[in-house]
């Protein structure tokens, strides 16, 4: 009887492990499989939250099959005293396995509100936005000029909460005392940026950044941006240029940006500057002349008068026979590589055409109708 009972205990038991292992087996295949979430979510995690607590709110947003598994496969992964505060995109099917690798991982949140500090030409505005994972776009929040307006309630409400997400997005060809200028007058950076770094030396870009960082550390990131890009372009330069180092394709490329805002005209307009130093002709650019007078703080805010366009500076290119001795704006990637790169024409000339864009000329009697052409232009505006 006692062999016939210990018998029947062995078979239970064995049958035990094969349940245990069988569930073990699927919670396994749970935890690592695809989601059930159709579509992507934004999950926010408190500061002093819980696996429970989020486990639980992934369970509401039908992100996970269940709960318990997401708990225990934390606790196997021994990543349950890792969670993380902060918002955190979720994406369509994503497993419970990565959703904890997601959580516990760190780093800038990936979701939620940001504030974008855009370093502009002319100004510096702060916009409150908001991602939309299901479309993964972001949804205006508010937007002001915090020179001429007043600060609205959603900027200072999103400042207090702790996921928020902070980057300065700094425009294609701002001058370095702009750069400085506006970043020392944000009022969630910390210690102000002394010195002015060299013109053309700062890459624009979109750079994040946490409350009370130092001005230095993004002028830092700009600066080590900036240099490899120059150098890459360098290596990949063409053929038979007229510049005789990197720091004179900055000079040229500097000019290219603020010549034109058209993408597609930028290999064009660097040809004619090319053209022009291999025929050993003068530039003859407006933004070298605006840059003499301004130095690079500032905006003019007016034409150029006649008198401005004869007056002998470093950077006056109506005068001056090569390129000016340093670049009068921080040129964008796409600038730099068009000056290294530019067309084969045989353009010497340009004028605005109306259109945002630029009329090209080959010789001066077809620059002369352009520009004609240009001028009646502005004169039915002026009139409407």
């Amino acid at each position: 009887m006692w062999r016939h009972i210990a018998s029947n205990a062995l078979t239970l038991f064995i049958v035990l492990l094969f349940l245990i292992g069988g569930a073990i087996v699927w919670g396994s295949g749970q935890y690592s499989a695809p989601g059930p979430l159709s579509q992507a979510i934004c999950l926010r995690v408190e500061s002093g939250s819980n696996m429970r607590i989020v486990s639980n709110t992934l369970d509401e947003q039908g992100a996970v099959s269940s709960p318990t598994i997401f708990r225990i496969g934390a606790d196997y992964s021994e990543k349950a005293s890792q969670l993380k505060a902060g918002s955190f995109l979720v994406e369509a099917g994503a497993s419970m396995e990565q959703i904890i690798d997601q959580i516990t991982r760190g780093g800038q949140s990936t979701c939620g509100t940001e504030v974008v500090y855009r370093v502009g030409v002319t100004r510096t505005t702060i916009q409150v936005r908001e991602l939309d994972p299901s479309t993964n776009r972001y949804a205006e929040i508010a937007r002001f000029n915090p020179a001429e307006e007043e600060t609205p309630a959603a900027y200072t409400e999103v400042k207090e909460e702790a996921d928020t997400r902070y980057r300065a997005l700094i425009a294609e060809g701002v001058t370095s005392w702009q750069v400085v200028d506006a970043l020392n007058g944000l009022d969630l950076l910390g210690e102000d940026y002394a010195d002015l770094p060299a013109e053309g030396s700062l890459a624009p870009d979109s750079y994040e950044f946490s409350p009370g960082d130092p001005v230095a550390s993004i002028i830092d990131r700009m600066t080590e941006s900036q240099t490899r890009i120059l150098a890459d372009a360098w290596a990949n330069r063409a053929d038979d240029l007229p510049l005789n180092s990197p720091e004179e394709a900055l000079i040229l490329a500097s000019i290219v940006e603020k010549e034109t805002g058209v993408a597609e005209e930028r290999r064009q307009v660097a040809s004619v500057f090319t053209n022009r130093l291999n025929r050993g002709m003068r530039l003859q650019t407006d933004p070298t002349v605006i840059y003499g007078i301004t130095e690079g703080q500032g905006v003019l805010g007016r034409g150029l008068r006649q008198s401005e366009l004869r007056r002998e500076t470093p950077w006056n290119t109506y005068v001056i026979p090569a390129l000016p001795p340093t670049p009068i704006a921080n040129p964008g990637r796409a600038s730099i590589e068009a000056a290294l790169n530019p067309d084969t024409t045989e353009f010497i000339f340009f004028v605005a055409d109306g259109t945002g864009g630029h009329a090209f000329a080959t010789n001066l009697d077809d620059h002369n109708s352009n520009v004609a052409r240009w001028r009646e232009i502005e004169a039915e505006r002026a009139a409407n």
